[in-house]
């Protein structure tokens, strides 16, 4: 790489469909980061907006000359992006969302740790943010481990490491193409499924909070149960696929609910199992590692939050064993998964 890393072409890569309510944040702050706009281009892959987004994309590839967007028949990420890698003039590539809004040094910093470590990947932080209370509790739920997991990147101020996986990524071009870019049967979850074919590779992912970008939340229960959902039953596939991507904590949700079914059909059976006890555990686990993540929490927000976490158990832990039932039968073989 260049000994001066500003001058190393960057290439700028965006999945996007129906992203009226923020492309334009999103794009606003690529525009505003500080990285030579000469040796930058920002290729938007949209599949098929019907909101206004693309008169939205129209505007802002008449006024930077290095933005520009095609079309995206398949209508995924993972084809998205493979079409970026393609497509890319860049020796290195950033993965960037329509959700998200970028801290003025993203791509310097994303370029500068390409250059200065042993990663083939790099990510940073993601901190969620919200437009009202509920979108707001549910950024809180993402820093909350008990909620959402221990995935390193939520945590946002731990110190660099290497890691699973990080959020978006950064990685040189060459490093995409050697390994065969994004399997483009992963609706979801491709990021994690790339993440650790590289590291079978034994190649390295590094999360660092130098690399800052704000995520919009979803903001309503159906938004939360449907994305949680579809995280789960994208996980089960990746698990197939790879057995050995397995995380402890990715068996938290599902063996959760399944232990809920078990003993509420026990319950239904006439067994003596007290439902009430169940949910008093659960509430004082939630509690307990609420305040011990975070210090404190304001108490109006304590019911949403608890309801919050429900939601996301279950529904990431149906998705996961719809998933195993799917991937594990008719998927499998329709896709040939060995």
């Amino acid at each position: 790489m260049a000994a001066d890393n500003r001058k190393v072409r960057v290439s700028l890569i965006m999945p996007c469909y129906n992203e009226v309510k923020y492309i334009s944040r999103s794009l606003d702050s690529i525009v505003a980061n500080d990285y030579p706009k000469e040796n930058i281009e920002v290729i938007i892959y949209d599949g098929g907006s019907t909101d206004g987004t693309l008169e939205i994309l129209e505007k802002y590839r008449n006024e930077n000359e290095y933005i520009r967007y095609k079309n995206n028949p398949k209508k995924i990420q993972a084809a998205a992006l493979n079409s970026g890698i393609a497509d890319a003039l860049g020796e290195i590539i950033i993965r960037v969302d329509a959700h998200c809004i970028y801290e003025k040094d993203y791509i310097s910093q994303a370029v500068k740790l390409l250059d200065e470590t042993e990663a083939a990947n790099v990510g940073g932080a993601q901190i969620g943010t919200g437009d009202s209370f509920f979108s707001a509790t549910v950024a809180f739920a993402m820093l909350n481990p008990f909620i959402s997991g221990n995935a390193y990147y939520r945590s946002c101020n731990n110190a660099p490491r290497y890691v699973d996986t990080v959020f978006l990524g950064a990685w040189r071009k060459c490093d995409l193409v050697k390994i065969g870019g994004f399997d483009e049967s992963f609706r979801i979850n491709e990021d994690y499924e790339l993440n650790y074919r590289l590291r079978e590779k034994k190649e390295k992912v590094l999360y660092s909070p130098s690399i800052k970008v704000k995520y919009f939340v979803r903001s309503s229960f159906p938004g939360i149960i449907r994305q949680y959902f579809r995280y789960g039953y994208w996980k089960a596939k990746t698990i197939i696929k790879h057995p050995g991507s397995l995380m402890p904590r990715q068996l938290a949700a599902p063996v959760f609910l399944l232990f809920l079914a078990i003993t509420g059909g026990l319950f239904l059976l006439g067994h003596r199992i007290y439902l009430p006890g169940i949910l008093i555990a659960y509430l004082a686990a939630f509690m307990y590692f609420t305040f011990r993540a975070s210090g404190t929490c304001e108490l109006r927000r304590l019911p949403l939050l608890f309801l919050l976490a429900l939601v996301i158990h279950l529904s990431w832990g149906a998705g996961f064993w719809s998933g195993m039932v799917y991937w594990h039968g008719m998927g499998r073989i329709r896709e040939g998964i060995k």
